[in-house]
């Protein structure tokens, strides 16, 4: 018994030891994972700014930080280089601080394109480590700055847009009724406001031998005949919109498909232009001056008070009324419409229409500084430039006052301050600069707006600031050089200057506007000559008509 307890006693006796040892295997530690690493910084040509960079050069250098060391071989598998349209960017990379810092160098850079350069997770740094969180970088490279045409004097230059541009309204204009498509994609919709502006671009191109004095007439009669016995007109207004083969009314909106006053307005100032240019005692040219006498008289002006208003009304209906019940009311784009309303010679309107729909008795005054610069009329930092543009295509603003401000301050003080806001740039938009400048009413990428200092979304028309030019001639040529010359590539085509462009964004419009090409030709014309300012303030009607509403000029 007692040998069985011994020999008990001795097999229990290891099994402690092996117990102990097997457990002191078991809680031996793991070796320690790397430690990961993360992102320090960025520098694009010397120069720290966040994660955005604009107007980078096509010569750059690309500086990426970290906090340790990275694994070479790791980073081509985790340093992607894509342009905008998915493109792969191909670039070169070394190192520097100990391999803690990657430099890439890319190569075959596009101008005024957008890079991402993305660093994923999968990089590693010669310890193994994983990268915390991955890093994406925002590139936009500079315009490229070589001249993309012969440079020519200021003189040809003006030349070539005014006849480049014209080409839209003439070579583009409707087969059958000769009025301006509203857009280089509209087919048969026509513009009665753009159609104004280009009959007094065919007015300005007859006068400097681009057409034919001849041809242009024969245009004329195709859209005064339209218009007088084709058009679908109501009270004597056009719609905004039609059909350039049938005359149709083509709504402009729901409730917008019969009178637009406004537009009528712009297309009486280019009727009554060409009437003044088309003096000559032939019957051809007596007989157009007469068809454009009847067309203006038909416009029954009064009538849009709707029922004895002191204001005019923007638009009537046969389906819908006054329902859209919008006001004639200034500061905006349509003085014109007032002048041409008090003008007539059957359907005035009285000077207590004017001061009260108009002039708001006086609220259309501004009177506040911006950039230096004092503006007499309008919304807060002078709004889009087409308000300085469309009504004085005809209106000669030069020594012209009323009880209400001096028409040459108010639009010379409008476009610098347009000028100086892009200058000043306050949303930091790439490409905005003394060259580049220009907010008015134009495409942008998927819509339409009424760009201004207070409705800034980065999109420069050319328009704004080429029809400028007698209001800022220094700097409207400067802007007029820069879209030809540096961005004549992307914006310059069949028709002249395509509508707009946004450098901060990469876009470019194909299209162009009746309305928006309409004022390059001639304004460029009022500045070279006064051409068009000339013909409209000769008008008997016109005269009498603005003397009648208080204003005074020496040109009436």
């Amino acid at each position: 018994m007692l040998r069985m307890r011994k020999l008990k006693l001795l097999i229990l006796i290891p099994v402690p030891v092996i117990l102990f040892s097997c457990s002191k295997q078991h809680n031996q530690p793991a070796p320690p994972a790397p430690s990961s690493f993360s992102f320090n910084s960025v520098q694009v040509n010397g120069v720290s700014g966040g994660l955005t960079y604009k107007g980078v050069p096509a010569r750059s250098t690309i500086r990426i930080s970290f906090s340790a060391p990275v694994n070479p071989a790791s980073v081509s598998g985790s340093i992607s280089f894509t342009g905008s349209n998915g493109t792969q960017a191909t670039f070169a990379t070394s190192y520097e601080n100990s391999d803690s810092t990657v430099v890439i160098t890319p190569s075959a850079w596009q101008p005024i394109t957008q890079y991402n350069l993305n660093v994923s997770t999968s990089l590693r740094s010669t310890a193994g480590g994983s990268l915390q969180s991955a890093v994406s970088i925002q590139l936009l490279t500079a315009i490229d700055t070589t001249d993309k045409f012969t440079r020519i004097t200021d003189n040809a230059l003006l030349d070539l847009v005014q006849q480049q541009t014209l080409k839209y309204f003439w070579d583009f204009g409707h087969p059958v009724s000769g009025l301006a498509r509203e857009r280089n994609s509209s087919g048969d919709v026509v513009t009665t406001g753009g159609s104004g502006f280009g009959i007094m671009a065919i007015v300005a191109g007859s006068s400097r031998g681009f057409i034919a004095r001849a041809d242009a007439l024969t245009r004329l009669q195709t859209i005064v005949g339209f218009l007088k016995n084709t058009a679908q007109t109501f009270h004597g207004a056009f719609p905004h919109w039609m059909n350039g083969a049938t005359g149709a009314v083509v709504p402009f909106s729901p409730q917008d498909d019969g009178a637009d006053l406004v537009e009528t307005a712009y297309l009486m100032e280019g009727l009554l232009t060409a009437r003044q240019y088309f003096n000559a005692s032939s019957t051809a040219e007596i007989n157009l001056r007469n068809d454009i006498n009847t067309l203006y008289s038909n416009v029954e002006w009064s009538w849009f008070t709707q029922n004895g208003q002191n204001t005019l009304y923007w638009h009537w209906s046969p389906n819908f009324g006054w329902s859209t019940n919008q006001q004639v009311n200034g500061w905006d784009e349509a003085l014109i419409t007032y002048v041409l309303a008090a003008a007539s010679t059957t359907h005035p309107i009285s000077k207590a229409v004017y001061d009260n729909g108009w002039a708001l008795n006086g609220h259309i005054k501004n009177g506040s500084n911006y950039y230096g610069i004092t503006l007499p009329l309008g919304p807060t930092e002078g709004g889009p430039l087409f308000f300085a543009h469309y009504s004085f295509l005809g209106i000669n603003p030069n020594g012209l006052s009323d009880a209400y401000a001096s028409y040459d301050v108010q639009n010379q003080a409008h476009a610098l301050i347009n000028y100086n806001y892009c200058l000043a740039n306050p949303r930091n938009y790439y490409g905005y600069s003394s060259q580049c400048w220009g907010l008015t009413a134009s495409d942008i990428a998927n819509g339409y707006t009424a760009s201004s200092p207070t409705n800034d979304v980065g999109v420069i028309a050319p328009t704004a600031a080429i029809a400028s030019l007698p209001y800022t001639p220094v700097q409207s040529l400067a802007a007029l050089r820069f879209f030809y010359y540096k961005m004549g590539d992307k914006l310059w085509g069949q028709y002249g200057f395509y509508d707009a462009f946004s450098l901060d964004s990469t876009w470019f419009a194909s299209s162009n506007l009746a309305i928006d090409e309409g004022p390059i030709v001639d304004m460029i014309e009022n500045y070279r000559s006064g051409l068009l300012w000339n013909l409209f303030m000769s008008c008997p009607e016109v005269k009498t008509g603005m003397k009648g509403l208080g204003f005074q000029s020496p040109n009436l």
